[in-house]
């Protein structure tokens, strides 16, 4: 066995909700998703035909050959995939269209003369792609969004976080996980998107705008009130001030002429 070890760059996907698809549409959502990914490496400037490439079944993971610039394998090689992937899906099939969660790592790993590449990276790799946070984040996403992608503590550190150019560390949310045996540290983007929500705090209500009063002026404006229906406003000079509650609807002009109309509930 060869013992001399190569640093690499690794990357996953996995195909969405692949399983009962059939095996037509599987093997044309496989070749599809195959054609754009050569067609993103190529557009970030990395050899398809010197990385090693490895049949997941309902996805791939690809070894980029040595050297090959890290932060290019998330920009532009993600904003690449992402782009392909949206277009095809807008002509595609329900059975056909194609979502799919990205992950990479990068480390020391063996590569054999015959092209087989083994070693601890890849099984951090395999627990990246398969991350309870990355699979939330792209069911949870509007059809249209097309990947979720996924980067080991290491990765992001030696290329995210220095912000080169096209990559921007705002847009990636830290999570936790743990598949198996494996507990660590991530960072999730949906590429083309905000960054993920934090389920702690994705439903929290909007804290409510503080209303401040300006004192009242020469000439105020009365109120008006029905039942729990209540508007008012105050004037100083041009400046005005409206408050309206239940279903009262205040429309003021600047110097404070005022119209209120009350609608009753019937």
């Amino acid at each position: 066995m060869n013992d001399e070890l190569e640093y690499r760059a690794v990357l996953a996907v996995d195909i969405e909700r692949s399983a009962g698809r059939g095996d037509r549409a599987l093997l044309e959502i496989r070749a599809r998703l195959t054609q754009m990914l050569k067609e993103a490496f190529e557009a970030s400037g990395v050899d398809w035909s010197a990385c090693l490439r490895h049949d997941l079944g309902d996805g791939l993971r690809v070894t980029a050959p040595a050297g090959t610039r890290k932060a290019a394998l998330v920009h532009p090689l993600v904003p690449e995939l992402a782009l392909r992937l949206r277009t095809y899906n807008r002509g595609a099939a329900p059975l056909t269209r194609i979502r799919v969660r990205i992950a990479l790592h990068a480390g020391d790993v063996h590569v054999s003369p015959d092209g087989t590449v083994a070693g601890s990276p890849l099984e951090v790799l395999a627990r990246l792609l398969d991350a309870a946070p990355a699979r939330a984040a792209l069911a949870g996403a509007p059809e249209t969004v097309p990947a979720s992608l996924l980067l080991s503590g290491h990765f992001y550190d030696e290329t995210v976080r220095h912000g080169h150019l096209g990559l921007f560390p705002e847009d990636f949310r830290k999570v936790g996980f743990t598949v198996k045996e494996h507990t660590a540290d991530a960072w999730l983007q949906l590429p083309g998107r905000e960054p993920p929500p934090d389920p702690d705090t994705a439903g929290a209500a909007p804290e409510p705008a503080d209303v401040q009063e300006e004192p009242a002026g020469p000439e105020t404006a009365g109120s008006q009130t029905a039942g729990s229906q209540t508007a008012g406003s105050q004037t100083a000079g041009s400046k005005m001030v409206n408050k309206a509650s239940g279903h009262g609807v205040v429309y003021a002009t600047q110097h404070g002429t005022q119209h209120i109309r009350i609608e009753r509930k019937h």
